[in-house]
């Protein structure tokens, strides 16, 4: 990157994670000129990040040297956990008072700990989730959730305007971002679920798929999540933009305050034992909307959008 953000607060990122989501989070920030360096456990990735105009990085904390914000788009706790704490972690790297964005969809007791963790090594946590998959990432166009005191939020706006379409600042408490994101991840998978489910009912019935998703898509049982994925079933291309076994730790971080809580989730459980079946089947790294092919072998009728004979 060229000196002309040098100096200025705010404008040095480093981006933690640069799969489908973090990739075009942060070539939505280079795009805004900001100076982002990055890390990926690929070497493949950091190269192509490097030649898109980046800084690549050998790790956490090699990225984060410098950096005013600290964007982390990793998968999970676990991996959240290493990024900070692990071999070659960004904890102890970062620059004093600097932002850790967390964006992994984590439970509310998970996003408190870790914040916990940063705050006592003298730096500022945002509880952060993120939804609106890989294009909207690219285009700078994403939902943020935030929760965390306001001065951190102030801190770190210009990077999360830049990536986002909406932010949602939901108060001072961290963990309340993380809970509005397992609500949405919760409707999500049951919105994937049925659409898969209602696929494979009208394959069963013979249908022109391709008629049923035109119809559906204009009626009133469409949803975000039909709309979106049913073309990867039509089409029978199941390269993963998100997998199977993100909606099974998801759906699993609902069950889990669900029966600590003592909330009733009938609907979200049968959701989640389909991506566990659907994950035991051999597509747990597999698109979601696998779950398609699950109900494939259980009715033993083809649900894709090939012309019938």
């Amino acid at each position: 990157m060229s000196g002309q953000n040098e100096g200025q607060p705010g404008r040095k990122v480093a981006v933690i994670g640069l799969g489908s989501m973090g990739y075009g989070m942060a070539s939505t920030l280079l795009r805004e000129k900001f100076d982002v360096a990055g890390f990926d456990v690929s070497p493949e990735v950091l190269a192509r990040f490097t030649r898109d105009g980046g800084r690549g990085a050998a790790s956490p904390a090699e990225a984060v040297a410098g950096a005013d914000v600290v964007v982390c788009v990793v998968v999970n706790a676990a991996q959240t956990g290493a990024v900070l704490s692990g071999p070659g972690g960004c904890l102890s790297a970062m620059e004093r008072g600097a932002v850790f964005l967390s964006c992994a969809t984590l439970s509310p007791d998970e996003a408190r700990a870790f914040a916990r963790d940063v705050e006592a090594a003298g730096h500022a946590y945002l509880d952060a989730p993120i939804s609106g998959g890989a294009q909207r990432a690219a285009a700078g166009e994403l939902t943020i959730l935030v929760s965390g005191a306001g001065s951190t939020v102030n801190t770190a706006r210009a990077v999360l305007d830049a990536m986002a379409e909406r932010v949602y600042e939901l108060g001072e408490a961290v963990g309340d971002a993380s809970a509005f994101k397992i609500v949405n991840q919760l409707l999500a998978g049951v919105h994937i679920a049925a659409a898969c489910e209602a696929m494979a009912f009208a394959a069963a019935q013979n249908l022109d798929l391709r008629r049923v998703y035109e119809v559906i898509t204009h009626s009133a049982g469409n949803s975000w999540m039909f709309e979106n994925r049913m073309p990867h079933v039509l089409d029978n291309d199941y390269k993963p933009r998100s997998m199977v076994d993100i909606f099974v730790k998801d759906l699993g971080i609902v069950a889990d305050i669900a029966r600590k809580d003592r909330i009733p989730v009938p609907i979200a459980s049968a959701a989640l034992q389909l991506f566990l079946m659907t994950s035991a089947a051999g597509m747990g790294r597999d698109d979601d909307a696998s779950v398609a092919r699950l109900f494939e072998r259980i009715n033993g009728v083809p649900v894709t959008g090939s012309v019938k004979e």
